[in-house]
């Protein structure tokens, strides 16, 4: 009786585990907006619509992000493709799914005397992803292109992590700043304007195409052993950014988790939150990123892209998965 018993147990266990949906892990950092796409996911069980569990590690930071990824505690996290891209020239075959593009710029006072770059000589530019930090590898490209300026070393860089760099604006105590987006759109909010876009430097360097900056990152072998899951999360992911793009009662619900100081913030962060949406992904992109490998490389040397010495085949996923999934973000 108790071997019978036992082996209908065994049955069960078995039978469940067989028709169990796929599992994602996924580690994102403790305090970043991406919590509000995972929030939308969770809050409309768009997991289980897409049939896999998600589950969510709360992370500390960037490098605690990389390292859970390595190390197998997490199938996928939000990075940057050149980080993506460095791996994949040290053999470790990461790939990405893009999920925004590159947005910001130069941030100034509106009763700033700049008028253009070559008047920051002698002055403070605060730079918040420190010295290899793109937005202003791209800057000093630009800046060197259209006005023979050389900006890193006629002005005064400071390096800050974005909150003090934003106190250190406020402040009075720097002549302009380059930020992430949530913390320029507190900028705006306070009545601080663009010098220069990101969109315009990429104009003047002759680059065409929505550029990428983030997206979903996982390991390129777990994505073959696992194409249907990997699908399903990344559905799951762009209908919540269909949401957050097309619902301001939504907006309204998440407004706790987004913490803006007042409804000034609140506009600007969800406005700014959805220009910064891919909504495409193809050749054009492709051939413009590794246009902008190529300046990044230049400019910020080794420090930035490792061993890498030009934009890898594999450093974003499959085109047509892109594309599919893309396109259902209008």
């Amino acid at each position: 009786m108790n071997k019978w018993f036992c082996s209908i147990v065994l049955y069960f266990l078995v039978s469940f585990n067989v028709n169990a949906l796929p599992e994602v892990r996924v580690g994102v950092l403790k305090y970043g907006t991406v919590n509000w796409e995972i929030d939308v996911i969770k809050h409309h069980q768009l997991d289980k619509k897409y049939q896999f569990e998600l589950k969510v590690t709360s992370l500390s930071s960037k490098n605690a992000s990389s390292v859970a990824l390595q190390s197998d505690a997490v199938d996928i996290i939000l990075s940057d493709w050149l980080w993506v891209n460095r791996q994949r020239f040290d053999q470790r075959m990461y790939t990405m799914f893009p999920t925004s593009m590159a947005t910001g710029g130069l941030y100034i006072s509106a009763s700033s005397s700049v008028k253009s770059l070559t008047d920051l000589k002698g002055k403070k530019v605060g730079i918040a992803g420190g010295s290899v930090d793109k937005n202003w590898l791209l800057l000093q490209a630009y800046s060197q292109k259209k006005y023979g300026f050389d900006l890193k070393n006629q002005a005064t860089p400071v390096f800050a992590v974005p909150p003090l760099l934003n106190r250190l604006m406020l402040r009075g105590d720097l002549d302009a700043a380059i930020n992430f987006w949530h913390y320029n759109a507190r900028l705006k909010a306070a009545g601080y304007k663009s010098l220069v876009t990101v969109p315009q430097m990429l104009t003047e360097l002759n680059i065409e195409g929505q550029i990428p900056l983030l997206g979903w990152v996982f390991d390129q072998q777990w994505a073959n052993k696992h194409p249907n899951a990997l699908t399903r999360f990344l559905q799951a992911s762009a209908e919540a950014k269909k949401i957050l793009l097309s619902s301001d009662k939504e907006w309204q619900r998440i407004r706790p988790l987004i913490k803006a100081e007042n409804s000034e913030v609140f506009t600007l962060l969800k406005k700014d939150y959805r220009a910064g949406l891919l909504r495409e992904f193809g050749h054009k992109e492709i051939a413009a990123s590794q246009r902008v490998f190529e300046i990044l490389a230049e400019q910020g040397g080794r420090a930035l892209v490792g061993n890498a010495t030009a934009l890898s085949q594999g450093t974003f996923w499959h085109k047509d998965t892109l594309e599919n999934i893309a396109n259902t973000i209008q």
